[in-house]
């Protein structure tokens, strides 16, 4: 994701980009052996699809038209976060749920019809070229069982490392004799397993779906989404000695460990129809190519800053990123590569904040990323409140949800007005299955799913 909207923007500055891929790439929205996590689920957040409609206008339509879910926040959810229930109060964001397949697909469809960009497929990178002032190009072979092995250079004015959290590219750097970056790292042990599923409308709620997020005092989670086709993703996840199994029976069982039976029950209803796979690479990880690094070579995406997934921030990042990406390379006739990686690195700062942040207080966190500053403990107190007081509390919900999703700076939480109501106390709020006046489950999804989409800020009133 982060190497195609990469390229997008670099097309417009490069005579060719070539986007080196592993992998031989799908006809159509498969999942592909390169992206393990794609069969897991994946939201497009607020911040995310407000950046992804800036590089390729229309695409949020595009996704809409193709099925993925349009889901509003906090209406159609049955969310349990910080110990509480949130009020399904009217919604103040949307996050589009289709599936990671989906989604990149058209993304790599819009890229790839422009002839400036062009693939190696089934190619892998195993070198830069160039040295300790410059990276000057990439030394690539072919894979496959029935491919040559030879190696053979691709010479290029810039090189853009976007191949994930996985990334090998401190190794090359080192190998030419440049400095490889620093890397931060914070890992909780959160480990996930997914499943798709069939389910009957459920009578019990109107809701689109629940999302119950982990604390420290309770490190369980879920996610029970729709994706494209009528289908629904599940996620369950828990902390290391703790993960959920991938065999179905176990894995409907470990959601008893949830602090609310709802989603047993429903997955106790709903029919498989996919095998569960697991997934354990959560650390957040940072490279800190802002600080060091030769010309010639930039990094973006996961490669760059790594999220624990369980914040959804990952497609929307690797689009801030490629915004960032074009800003720099449009603010001077002839930028720098440390000017415009410095650049890409800020627009991954707020997502670090968040996901880091979060994750320093659960227990077992590991890495030397993992201590709190004292200087820290103030604004955490601040923000644990602003947590609290969002489930119940509509002005702080809206702003907490706005940080959340990357429309918004987080500072905008400590607005004299959010301040205020964060201090004053409200009655929790009342467990959410139902809104007053609500259509059932199925009603809604349709209503969702097939509602106008010519209009970027969402359905319009009264659809």
């Amino acid at each position: 994701m982060a190497g195609l909207l990469a390229a997008r923007v670099l097309a417009d500055h490069y005579a060719r980009v070539t986007v080196v891929e592993r992998d031989r790439l799908p006809e159509s929205a498969d999942p592909r052996p390169g992206v393990p996590q794609s069969r897991h689920t994946h939201v497009l957040v607020t911040g995310g699809q407000q950046a992804l409609e800036s590089l390729l206008p229309g695409l949020v339509g595009e996704l809409r038209e193709a099925g993925a879910p349009w889901v509003g926040v906090p209406r159609d959810l049955v969310q349990w976060q910080a110990g509480a229930w949130y009020r399904r109060t009217p919604a103040t964001a949307h996050l589009l749920t289709g599936s990671r397949p989906l989604t990149e697909w058209l993304i790599r469809r819009r890229v790839l019809a422009d002839p400036r960009v062009e693939t190696a497929q089934g190619t892998e990178v195993v070198g830069l070229e160039g040295d300790a002032a410059r990276v000057g190009g990439v030394v690539v072979r072919e894979r496959g069982s029935g491919a040559s092995q030879g190696l053979r250079s691709l010479i290029a004015d810039l090189v853009v490392d976007a191949s994930g959290r996985s990334s090998k590219a401190p190794g090359w750097l080192a190998a030419i004799g440049a400095e490889p970056p620093r890397e931060e790292t914070l890992d909780t042990g959160l480990a996930y397993a997914s499943c798709v599923y069939r389910a009957e409308a459920d009578d019990s709620t109107d809701s689109l779906g629940y999302y119950i997020v982990p604390n420290p005092g309770q490190v369980h989670g879920a996610v029970v989404l729709p994706v494209e086709d009528g289908r629904t993703l599940v996620t369950l996840s828990g902390l290391r000695g703790g993960e959920p199994p991938t065999d179905h029976d176990g894995f409907t069982d470990f959601a008893r460990r949830l602090p609310d039976p709802l989603v047993h029950r429903w997955l106790v209803k709903a029919e498989p129809v996919s095998a569960v796979h697991g997934f354990r690479n959560t650390a957040n990880i940072r490279r800190r190519y802002d600080r060091s690094g030769p010309e010639g070579f930039l990094a973006t995406g996961d490669a760059l800053c790594a999220f624990n997934p369980v914040y959804g921030q990952g497609m929307a990042v690797a689009a801030l990123n490629a915004v960032a990406l074009r800003e720099a390379l449009g603010s001077r006739r002839t930028p720098g590569t440390r000017h415009v990686q410095r650049a890409v690195f800020r627009s991954s700062q707020q997502a670090w904040d968040i996901s880091a942040g979060s994750d320093k207080t659960m227990p077992g966190a590991t890495g030397n990323a993992a201590a709190s500053r004292a200087v820290d403990r103030p604004v955490n107190w601040y923000l644990a409140r602003v947590q609290r007081r969002a489930a119940a509390d509509p002005l702080v919900g809206a702003a907490f949800r706005s940080a959340l999703s990357l429309a918004s700076p987080l500072t905008s939480l400590f607005a004299p007005r959010i301040a205020r109501a964060v201090r004053s106390e409200g009655r929790p709020a009342p467990h959410p299955t139902r809104r007053g006046g609500g259509r059932p489950r199925a009603a809604r999804l349709r209503r969702e799913q097939h509602g106008p989409v010519n209009q970027f800020t969402g359905p319009r009133s009264g659809t």
